[in-house]
């Protein structure tokens, strides 16, 4: 039997121990004495053991380790014989084995397998090995750490020695180098810093503004190439920002004034590690545009016309004012001059009238609107204004009446029979108004017969018109002529003229004709008088609630007075008949009586009217038409006397 070395134990190897043999190795029984090397290994006799088989040697061992500490125990070895064919081989040769990196502990690497009889298998080197263990009996090499490659420097690629020996015969051994690559899996995405981008920036930022600058970093491989993506989510499109490696800058003008979504960039940055699978990270980046008031709000001159009797809050027009700033209706409205006939809405711009308006006074105002702007900057404090001129031009309204010269007169007309003649011309004007100069004249009143009419504003008596019998005695015409404005401006007011013709039939005798003319002087001006009765007209309900209450307060009133009533008929004592014959036969009841009556009857009694003539028309100076009625009549203005026509 050939001569090798035997591992038996190794105690307490890591600890500065001493192994001895104290028992006692004499020949014949023992072909040489047994040794303990330092690493606690059990070495065979020098001489080997051929020829020694089937015996046993009791060895007593001695072990010292620490401060005078020591333990003992007896090794029994036992010498078998060798079998005459055993050999031990692997079945195969130089393995190289890749294993992924994310792999927990205990994970079955490969497998190793040799021939032989009771085999047992170990790693020779590493020694000691950290990351992987085989198994002794079955030969199965598994994972004993995690396989990591950042925290675990070195462990990409491990060479491993195995080896394969007999259980009996230590020294009937083989061995094989296997090569175990440690695959890097792609776990973790990049983790990069600002994680989410949030970021105001001016719109008239130029291009090539710089946003913000991205720093990413890959756990799974520290220090690899990462790549970086750009991609919009919102309207704007690719044209405004824009991503140089890891750098978000301002691509193009970020001029926003129009109606979108162009005050809000909304981005993702998209980072790619270059693992497999690829793993990304997504950064958010929301760039909010923030308005710059830059144009000055502008409005167009324009010219509103006014009638001069327009009354007040009449909407004239709108002032409307633009501005290239979005948004483009934050527009405050203000005027300068006008003197405060004139007012224009702060917010709409709308002109209104606050004053009255006189053709004759002024025809024409100017009035500068001043536009400001409001809530387009980041600063509300910041606006910006422009300014225009509009004109107002007053129309001219026909607020005066014509007035006539004389406005009454009384004529003697001695007519022939067959033959027209002038009997006046009426003589009219507006004095607040001389450029007014055209009038039409109607006779509205008096022209019984039809014996007068009007050529222009001349009065003409025209005998054609009357037949046989001819009037004998003289007749007295009250005529009314109507005479109104014809101009272009409305309303058309008119006045009414009163001319009393004496009209004298033709007789044999007579020889001339002659026209006998009284006017009145033209102090005496006609007044023009109006009577407004103004009334009112509640609500349904309210006439109802009136009308309930009233029944109830009369009720009230009816019931407590027929109670004080009887309580005085109680108290006091009933007047004998005597007495009450003598006090209605009392004087003084009598004349009181006949006042009432009087009183009462007083208003039925109505003033005769005077026969129409020329003394009683001398006493009127004026005429007008009632506005109730519409009946036409004349009235003294000293006196206040009227006559109805």
């Amino acid at each position: 039997m050939c001569s090798g070395t035997l591992a038996i134990f190794s105690v307490l190897a890591d600890l500065p121990v001493q192994m001895s043999i104290t028992s006692a190795q004499d020949p014949p029984y023992f072909p040489g004495p047994f040794s303990i090397n330092g690493q606690g290994w059990l070495q065979a006799p020098p001489q080997g053991l051929k020829g020694q088989a089937q015996k046993v040697f009791r060895l007593q061992i001695l072990v010292t380790f620490g401060q005078n500490q020591s333990c003992g125990g007896m090794l029994m070895v036992k010498v078998l014989p060798a079998p005459s064919s055993s050999q031990v081989s692997f079945l195969e040769q130089e393995q190289n084995i890749t294993v992924p990196e994310d792999v927990v502990p205990g994970t079955k690497v490969v497998q190793v397998q040799a021939r032989g009889f009771d085999v047992r298998y170990e790693i020779l080197s590493p020694v000691p090995c950290r990351l992987f263990s085989i198994g002794r009996a079955d030969g199965v090499i598994r994972t004993a750490a995690p396989l990591e490659l950042a925290p675990a420097a070195g462990s990409a690629v491990t060479a491993l020695q195995v080896k394969a020996f007999e259980r009996l015969r230590p020294w009937a051994s083989v061995e094989l180098n296997l090569t175990v690559t440690v695959r890097p899996v792609n776990r973790w995405p990049p983790r990069c810093v600002p994680a989410l981008l949030m970021t105001q920036i001016p719109e008239t930022a130029p291009v090539g503004t710089l946003l913000s600058t991205f720093t990413c970093v890959d756990p799974d491989c520290p220090g690899s190439t990462l790549d970086y993506q750009l991609r919009f989510h919102s309207t704007p499109g690719p044209a405004s920002l824009c991503l140089n490696d890891r750098v978000l800058e301002v691509n193009a003008t970020l001029d926003c004034d129009t109606r979108g979504d162009c005050f809000q960039h909304t981005a993702s940055v998209l980072v790619l590690d270059g693992g497999q699978p690829r793993m990304t990270t997504e950064v958010p980046v929301l760039v909010m545009v923030t308005p710059v008031n830059e144009f000055s709000p502008v409005c167009v001159p324009r010219t509103f016309r006014v009638r001069e009797d327009a009354g007040p809050c009449t909407l004239l027009g709108s002032v409307v004012g633009t501005d290239m700033d979005y948004p483009h209706d934050c527009i405050e409205y203000y005027t300068s001059g006008g003197a405060g006939t004139f007012a224009v809405d702060r917010l709409s711009g709308e002109v209104h009238l606050l004053g009255p308006l006189d053709y004759e006074q002024q025809k024409l105002y100017r009035l500068t609107v001043l536009v400001t702007d409001h809530s387009q900057d980041q600063d509300p404090t910041r606006h910006l204004s422009g300014s225009c001129t509009i004109t107002i031009e007053v129309e001219d309204v026909n607020d005066h009446p014509p007035e006539c010269e004389p406005p009454f007169q009384e004529l003697t007309v001695h007519t022939s029979l067959g033959r027209s003649m002038e009997v006046t011309k009426v003589s009219c004007r507006v004095p607040q108004e001389p450029q007014r100069l055209a009038f039409s004249y109607g006779i509205i009143g008096g022209n019984s017969q039809s014996q007068f009419s009007l050529q222009g504003a001349v009065l003409v008596h025209d005998d054609l018109m009357l037949g046989p019998p001819w009037p004998e005695q003289p007749h007295t015409y009250e005529l009314l002529i109507r005479v109104a404005d014809a101009g272009p401006s409305t309303p058309h007011l008119s006045t009414t003229a009163t001319v009393i013709v004496h009209l004298v039939p033709w007789r044999a005798s007579t020889v001339a004709t002659s026209t006998h003319r009284t006017t009145v002087p033209s102090v005496m001006t006609p007044l023009l008088v109006t009577d407004t009765e103004a009334f009112w007209q509640p609500a349904p309900w309210f006439v109802v609630v009136l009308t309930v209450t009233s029944a109830l307060l009369l009720l009230a009133l009816g019931w407590l007075l027929s109670r004080l009533l009887r309580g005085l008929a109680q108290v006091l004592p009933a007047p004998s008949k005597p007495a009450q014959a003598l006090l209605l036969n009392s004087p003084s009841i009598q004349r009181t009586e006949g006042s009432i009556e009087g009183f009462m009857e007083a208003p039925r009694t109505e003033t005769p009217q005077a026969p129409s003539s020329v003394m009683n028309l001398q006493h009127f100076d004026g005429s007008a038409q009632d506005s109730r009625t519409g009946r036409e009549y004349l009235f003294n203005t000293r006196t206040g006397a009227r006559r109805w026509l």
